[in-house]
This record gives structure tokens, C-alpha cells and sequence, in this order.
């Protein structure tokens, strides 16, 4: 039995139950005719994806490990090349079409498509939740992270790339990358539809989310009201305000495997291996290239050649990990581990992510709809509403709704670098009962802070850095592939980037006090953390720095932990061209290669990078 009769089981059987349930002489969208809709369009769905394929070829032109956002593109791309043959090799399995419904995107992190990291414990960030170690999210799906995020598509700014290419990586400046971002895209935003800007041809759907709370209007209007100019932050003014784009189609998750591997099924030069983990690199007898991989599948082990190149596209934490137990990363660490020594790298080092000071809460009088678990479920028309037309609530990305990009030092300047976002969502931390354990709040802390919240109705903003001093690092912790390497952020080593956050909290509040705002009753919500009043009073910024230190928030933007840069560069892993410096037939293709986070959220970029990285490909082998 083919796994797509499979998949929908637990899902279906769910919503059949609410349609038995549901009254049928009501105002309500036909129940059953949208549960008949959801089912077809997740049928469908499930058909385009490539099937798994399980009897591997003992030798193919290029090995893709990791079937993430970077490994869609690459195998979209390199089957291209009619006379090539892919092996795209994921670990996880199957994207459910039920993930694709914006709103659920806080539940993803419990499933099986979550790697399920979390950080080494630390009392100088996330020190309010369990153990002290903060939980990041990877996807471990076809996908990979494009299927758990948030769905905000932002390239980050010209100043972001131009740096790259002053750091000594030629090919990577903004005039070089600009295209690859139009070459992405399918842009649907009309108010933006600038084609000097945006691109209309490219396989990934960005759009405006079809529906907006009321409490998102008002956030948008009151950031102009303070002096922030509305644009597009894909534009040429990054700054400023706006409603999210989003990697969205049809009010509906539009993740790299819809985007990029849908479309080429059927190609048969693809291969798609899934459930299927990569444990080692394959080296030749000179310990100088990369000649395949050994693989894990269903608790059988096989080794399968590459007549070109090994490609790794497994992301910031993956992709190390894999490389050092390889023998490729830093000598003494590998010597500890028992690593025998291929090339001495300085691999996971360079750890770059953006986060948040979680909690910032603001409490509005009771609205007509708001985005809570509770009101959803009691009002059950809108999921069905969903299902028939893709709109309404439920399209909303987990709640996310608008941001604001700023410079702190010159915070109304629409063509600023930003060093800080703003990300307003439009509910709070009582939202949903999953969202505590989302984030890994210890329960006592979380009662004590956050429970005489009650039912109140409640918005969020998180006050982002965007471009963090501070770097952490991926280590083994041993030499099975199966252990989760030891994850060691180093937040807040640079006092400037805590600094930065209790400004960015400031600003937040400036902006809740807007004459939209108020109109909404908007408050800081003012219960205190015990903890931090010993630092002192509440609204402080001695206050605020212990609360971005309590709660930590990832965005889920971990990267840089194989650098490019120059072979004279001692930081670095790659060279422009993406080439592990040292080994050759091997290249490094995710997040992790960013010699730099740029201002911006990272998965637009990792598209970028992935587009270019295959047209290098097809270069470098004579095929363009």
C-alpha cells in the first residue's frame, strides 16, 4: 500500500468526527462537502509528491543529503541535466498535507518531523525554561523547516550581501544574489508588484495571508502613527512596517517540497530516498574526495557512490555533525572524540541565530474574533470555512501577523540597515495551552508570571535581533550519528546584543501606546517574573534584560556553521563556490555556509543560496 492511502488516516478520521458532531442546520459552511475538499486537495497532494524509491542505484552523478529547503531546489535543478542522476536522501518522511494549514504551525514541533534540539543548559539565556536549555525546532521531513516555520519570506537587505562579498566571497554581493531572489518567486502581492523588485516565473508562491484580526490592523497603523514609513521590506526601503509575505499559496502552507519537488515528480533521474539517514562520508584512498555516503534505511546499512559530488544541504546543525564525524572539523575536538583526522576545519564554529525576549505581552479589551485554540474550537465554522475556501482565521501562520525592521539608531529611516524586528502576533502566551511547552517554559515559572493572564485577550510582539555579536558552536558529544550533537548558542556573550533587545521591547511598547492602540485598550501586561525584579523594578531595562534572558526565544534561524570564505580565511569551511576547502567532489549548500546572518528571516536566503549553488554546479561540470 502506497503511504499516501496511509497518512491522512488519523487526520481524516478527526475531521469526520467533528462533521458527524457538527450541527448541520446552521449557518455553517457545509461540513461535509469541505471535508470532502480538504481530503481531495491532501489526496492530491500527497500523489505529487516523488514516492520513495526503495531499491537505490549503487551509483549516482550527485548525492543530495537532506531534502530540505536547500535540497528540494537542488534536486528541482539538477535533474535539469536529463543525462544526470539524483539521489535525494532525507531522514524523515512524508509531508502531511495537515501541516499545511497556517495556524497549526505551533503543533509541528510535537511531531515526528521536529528533530526535537535543544540547547546545552545555560542560566545566561533561557533560564526560565526546563533545565534552562532552550528547544530548537529543525524539520525532519521532506521540506525539512519549510514545513515547521512560520512561512515569512524576507531576503534580507543589500547591505547583508555586499558584506559577504567584502569578507572575500566574490559572486556573493547584492548585484550577484538579486537575481537568484526574483528567480525564487511567484510574487501575488499587487500593492508591491514591482517587476524591477519581484519576480513572477519562479516555482515558490509568496502572498499576503487572506485574513487579518483586527488587533494586526491596529499594530500596522500605530507603527505609522509613530513614524514608520508602511512599505515592502522586499523592496528597496527594508525598513519599516508591513504585513508578513509569506511562502503561501492559496491561503495554504507553500513549503520547498510543494514549491520544488512536486513539480518534477516523475522525472526519472530522481531519486527519493526517505527514512533514510546519512551516517558517514565516503572518502577515496587518499583521504582527499568524497567518493559517497553510507546510508541507514529501515536498520539497513548501504553505501551508495557518487560519480560527481556529495552535496550536503542537512542545515546548520545536521551538516556539521556529519562533516566532523566524517574526520572533516576541528583536529583536537575530533582527536577527543575519537575521530580519525581527514581535514583539520574549524566546522561548527560561527553558530549565528535570531531570538527574541519572549513574553512581551499586551493586553487589549475583549475582541469579536481572536486566533485562541478556544475560540477556534468553539467556533467551528471557521475551520470548515478553511477547508472549503483556504481563508478566514485558520490562514493565519501560527498567529504571526506584521513586522517592523528598524536601525535602533535611526529608527524611522526607511533604507537602514536593521539591526532589530519587531514580530507581532496576535495572540498571547494563553493562546493555546501547547504553546508553554513550544518553547519549554518551566511550569512553576510560567504559572507564577503568566497565569493570571486568565481568558484575557492578548497580543505579543517579539523584539528580534537581527544582527547578533554573539556566536555559539555544534560539537559532537560522540561518534553515533544518532546522538544529537551538543548545541552551545553562546547568546548574549556581547552585553550590546542583550542591550539591543530591551530597546527593540521599548520601542514595542512605544508603539502599543499609538492612538490605535489605544483604542483597543492596549496594555503592557505587568504581572512581573519574580526572579527579575532582583534586578530591578518592573520596566526597567536592568528588568527587561533578565527577561530576555529568562525567556529566550529562537526564531528557528540557526546558521553559519560552515563559513565561506577565502582558504586563507582560518574561519572558514567552504570557498564561494561552495566547495569544502581541502576535499574535493564534496559541497556544503544550507543555511550553514552564511558567513553572516543577514537582517532578515533565513529561509528566503537559503532558497537564494540553493538557486545559485545549482547553477555553480551546472558550471563547474560543464553544463551551463
Amino acid at each position: 500500500m502506497r503511504y499516501q492511502h496511509r497518512a491522512p488516516s488519523l487526520a481524516a478520521a478527526l475531521w469526520v468526527l467533528l462533521a458527524i458532531l457538527l450541527p448541520t442546520d446552521t449557518q455553517f459552511v457545509n461540513p461535509f462537502s469541505s471535508l470532502m475538499n480538504f481530503l481531495h486537495e491532501g489526496s492530491n497532494q500527497l500523489d505529487n509528491e516523488p514516492p520513495d524509491q526503495p531499491n537505490l542505484l549503487s551509483e549516482y552523478d550527485f548525492i543530495i543529503v537532506g531534502a530540505g529547503t536547500a535540497g528540494c531546489v537542488l534536486a528541482n535543478r539538477l535533474t535539469e541535466v536529463p543525462e544526470w542522476k539524483v539521489l535525494l536522501v532525507e531522514a524523515g518522511n512524508n509531508e502531511n498535507f495537515v501541516m499545511d494549514i497556517p495556524i497549526v504551525a505551533n503543533y509541528l514541533q510535537f511531531t515526528a518531523a521536529n528533530w526535537g534540539y535543544k540547547t546545552k543548559p545555560s542560566k545566561k539565556y533561557c533560564a526560565g525554561f526546563e533545565n534552562q536549555q532552550c528547544n530548537w525546532p529543525r524539520g525532519k521531513v521532506v521540506g525539512g523547516s519549510s514545513v515547521l516555520n512560520y512561512m515569512i519570506y524576507t531576503r534580507g537587505t543589500q547591505q547583508d550581501y555586499d558584506a559577504w562579498k567584502q569578507m572575500g566571497n566574490d559572486g556573493w554581493g547584492w548585484d550577484d544574489v538579486f537575481p537568484y531572489f526574483k528567480k525564487i518567486e511567484n510574487y501575488n502581492i499587487p500593492n508591491f508588484d514591482n517587476e524591477d523588485y519581484h519576480g513572477h516565473e519562479g516555482h515558490l508562491n509568496i502572498e499576503h495571508a487572506p485574513f487579518r484580526t483586527n488587533k494586526g490592523k491596529a499594530w500596522v497603523k500605530a507603527a505609522q502613527e509613530m513614524g514608520f514609513k508602511y512599505g515592502d521590506h522586499n523592496g528597496p526601503d527594508p525598513s519599516g512596517v508591513s504585513f508578513l509575505q509569506l511562502s503561501m499559496k492559496n491561503g495554504t502552507r507553500h513549503s520547498s517540497s510543494r514549491a520544488y519537488l512536486h513539480p518534477v515528480n516523475g522525472r526519472n533521474n530522481l531519486h527519493v530516498s526517505k527514512g533514510s539517514m546519512v551516517t558517514k562520508l565516503i572518502m577515496d584512498d587518499t583521504n582527499t574526495k568524497v567518493i559517497g555516503v553510507e546510508i541507514e534505511k529501515q536498520n539497513k546499512n548501504m553505501k551508495v557512490l557518487a560519480r560527481n559530488e556529495v552535496i550536503l544541504s542537512a542545515g546548520a546543525i545536521n551538516s556539521p555533525q556529519l562533516l566532523m564525524l566524517s574526520g572533516i572539523g576541528p583536529k583536537s575536538h575530533l582527536e577527543q572524540m575519537r575521530v580519525n583526522v581527514v581535514k583539520d576545519l574549524p566546522v561548527g564554529y560561527n553558530l549565528m541565530d535570531h531570538i527574541a525576549a519572549g513574553g512581551v505581552q499586551f493586553v487589549v479589551r475583549q475582541q469579536n474574533a481572536t486566533l485562541s485554540t478556544e475560540y477556534i474550537l468553539g467556533h467551528l465554522d471557521l475551520v470548515f470555512k478553511w477547508m472549503k475556501t483556504h481563508k478566514g482565521p485558520l490562514s493565519v501562520p501560527g498567529g504571526c501577523e506584521a513586522l517592523v525592521f528598524l536601525d535602533l539608531k535611526d529608527k524611522f529611516n526607511s533604507t537602514g540597515w536593521p539591526d532589530m524586528e519587531l514580530l507581532f502576533i496576535s495572540g498571547g502566551l494563553n493562546a493555546d495551552p501547547f504553546l508553554r511547552r513550544n518553547f519549554g517554559f518551566d511550569d512553576q515559572i510560567y504559572t507564577d508570571t503568566y497565569g493570571p493572564l486568565g481568558k484575557s485577550d492578548v497580543f505579543m510582539v517579539f523584539p528580534m535581533l537581527m544582527r547578533p555579536k554573539s556566536k555559539g558552536r555544534v560539537m559532537l558529544r560522540n561518534k553515533n550519528p544518532k546522538t544529537h550533537p551538543t548545541l552551545i548558542p553562546n547568546y548574549f556573550e556581547y552585553p550590546e546584543d542583550l542591550q539591543k533587545i530591551v530597546e527593540g521591547i521599548k520601542v514595542a511598547i512605544e508603539i502599543s501606546r499609538q492612538p490605535s492602540m489605544r483604542k483597543l485598550g492596549a496594555k503592557l501586561y505587568d504581572v512581573p517574573i519574580e526572579d527579575c525584579l532582583n534586578y530591578g523594578p518592573f520596566g526597567s531595562d536592568a528588568y527587561f534584560a533578565c527577561q530576555a534572558q529568562m525567556f529566550t526565544f529562537t526564531i528557528y534561524h540557526q546558521s553559519g556553521t560552515c563559513k565561506m570564505g577565502r582558504k586563507d580565511d582560518p574561519t572558514a569551511v567552504v570557498d564561494s563556490r561552495l566547495k569544502v576547502h581541502g576535499i574535493d567532489r564534496l559541497r556544503v549548500i544550507d543555511a550553514s555556509v552564511m558567513p553572516e546572518i543577514v537582517s532578515g528571516h533565513t529561509n528566503a536566503p537559503v532558497y537564494m543560496i540553493a538557486e545559485k549553488g545549482a547553477d555553480m554546479i551546472k558550471q563547474d561540470w560543464g553544463k551551463k
